[in-house]
């Protein structure tokens, strides 16, 4: 048995040579924080709620790939508000009963869920 309590962080790559606009994107475009410290190989990490977000340059870098984490928000119309007013496009999938979600891109082809559930 895995006696798991919590996530702690999830991993995502990016192309060599693009840590610095990764991180403006992350920390002045989408406002979040960023962890400092000297990270294990070279990785930049953002706090995004509870759960850190990893970032690592990686020579092989797949930009359009369906694999995601996802985070749940408070609300999600004012989340798509925001992502909309910097210019991100978001998208809309199948329904799941008893959420709202949308996804979108990072400007390197990292997908990310948003899920608001409801009652």
């Amino acid at each position: 048995m895995l006696d798991i309590s919590r996530l702690d962080h999830v991993l995502i790559t990016i192309p060599p040579n693009t840590r610095e606009e990764v991180k403006d994107f992350y920390t002045k475009k989408l406002l979040l924080d960023e962890i400092p410290g000297n990270h294990p190989n070279g990785a930049i990490w953002i706090q995004m709620g509870d759960v850190e977000l990893h970032i690592r340059e990686e020579d092989v870098h797949q930009d359009n790939s369906a694999r995601h984490p996802a985070f749940v928000v408070n609300n999600l119309e004012g989340t798509i508000a925001f992502l909309q007013s910097i210019d991100i496009k978001v998208s809309f999938s199948s329904m799941i009963e008893g959420r709202k979600r949308c996804f979108f891109r990072d400007p390197w082809g990292n997908r990310f869920e948003l899920i608001e559930f409801i009652q």
